[in-house]
């Protein structure tokens, strides 16, 4: 059996407030050309489909029709379950329907999906239970089982696991628990199918980036490497968007993000794994990069405005997002700004650092004469390094003003 695992997509998600959208349409047509031309049997999508509980229309329409043009009909199987960034009852709900395509979707701890009643030549279910199944696909000689564990908080277990608030207990029973589910889950594997693990989860050791928010990272819901169900053939995991081995295991993998969603992952190379299983033999997991969307880049310009300029000028990075880092000898006035933004749209950051000490410092002067506009003038350099706007400063003495009758009254 080839299985094809991805996770992270994050339907939904902008960059800074830029739609993302045509992207996210990219790398799942991406994703739909490397299950066609590598011939895979089973699609395995470890959680946060989505990027919020609550994603627009747009982000759910472009997760069912992939969906459905991964299934080819129901040629090929999909399993999804719900990460911490999905709603796992909304998630759930279109599950009957998606059976009719050999597609499974999960969103808590002790889903159990319906056993397929249909005897066509597609893919079927033919067991299941609360956090495991059998699927068998019909390219294929030997079914899967799969246990599936989509992002287990108390909350969604529905269990207190501690009541006392030590922070290493926490972790500790944690860990424990959900090492306990799938040891228990492990009694459905057999020698005769394909056996393999999927999950939305922290394993302690895991390296982390900057757009894996919100969840708590390194605290209670960290779950050690022993935990992991140390008889599946492939342990397919969601969460980090850093593509990686979990600790020394060849079998156990983050999958990552198949688009860099914060500039912590400029340069970072975008996977998918392509697993090839048999019955009671070690898994072949091999790396597909994949090449759909825009890079993200960091520029430094040592020199200043007419450096940036001339990079535009070459245009340098043409399909990239890009951070800015500036060095300047006097901050940059809003009219600077607007003709970067105009020249190069995709300039996502603008981060003056400015090169003299004297132009970092505030001006050592005796500012107790000074008028208050002037005093936040100097305020707002300082820490952003650009002028505000008219707009920001008439604001700012306009909340001043209704502070100072607020204490009046």
């Amino acid at each position: 059996m080839r299985i094809l695992h991805t996770s992270d997509w994050h339907l939904g998600r902008s960059l800074e407030g830029r739609d993302r959208t045509d992207e996210q349409e990219e790398f799942i047509a991406e994703m739909c050309d490397i299950a066609e031309k590598e011939k895979v049997d089973l699609i395995l999508i470890s959680g946060d489909i989505f990027d919020s509980p609550n994603p627009p229309a747009k982000a759910e329409q472009l997760f069912y029709q992939g969906l459905y043009e991964l299934a080819q009909g129901g040629r090929r199987g999909v399993i999804a379950i719900a990460g911490n960034h999905d709603n796992p009852e909304r998630l759930k709900a279109s599950d009957p329907l998606a059976e009719q395509l050999g597609i499974t979707l999960l969103g808590l701890p002790k889903d159990q999906a319906l056993v397929s009643k249909r005897s066509s030549d597609g893919v079927r279910r033919l067991a299941a239970g609360p956090g495991w199944l059998e699927v068998v696909v019909p390219s294929c000689d030997h079914s899967a089982v799969i246990i599936t564990l989509p992002y287990p908080s108390e909350q969604r277990l529905k269990e207190i696991l501690v009541e006392e608030l030590d922070e290493e207990v926490l972790q500790k029973n944690y860990s424990e628990r959900v090492g306990a589910i799938f040891r228990n889950l492990t009694r459905y594997y057999r020698n005769d199918s394909i056996n393999l693990c999927m999950s939305h989860l922290f394993i302690r050791g895991g390296k982390e980036s900057d757009s894996e928010r919100p969840i708590q990272l390194g605290g209670s819901p960290t779950v050690d490497t022993e935990m992991l169900p140390i008889n599946a053939q492939y342990i397919a995991l969601g969460h980090l968007h850093r593509p990686q081995r979990v600790g020394a295991l060849e079998h156990a993998r983050y999958s990552g993000s198949p688009l860099s969603y914060s500039f912590s992952e400029a340069g970072q190379i975008k996977v998918a794994y392509l697993v090839d299983c048999v019955p009671g033999q070690k898994a072949e997991v091999r790396e597909i990069p994949l090449v759909s969307g825009r890079p993200l880049v960091k520029w430094e310009a040592q020199f200043g405005l007419e450096q940036v300029l001339k990079w535009c000028e070459e245009n340098r990075d043409p399909r990239a997002w890009i951070d800015l880092l500036i060095y300047m000898d006097k901050p940059l006035s809003l009219s600077e700004i607007k003709q970067l933004k105009e020249i190069r749209p995709e300039i996502i950051n603008i981060r003056p650092i400015l090169k003299n000490e004297q132009a970092k410092s505030i001006i050592l002067e005796n500012r107790i004469n000074l008028p208050i506009d002037q005093l936040f003038r100097q305020f707002y350099q300082k820490n952003y390094q650009i002028e505000p706007s008219p707009e920001l400063i008439k604001l700012f003495l306009e909340l001043l003003v209704d502070e100072k009758e607020g204490e009046a009254s």
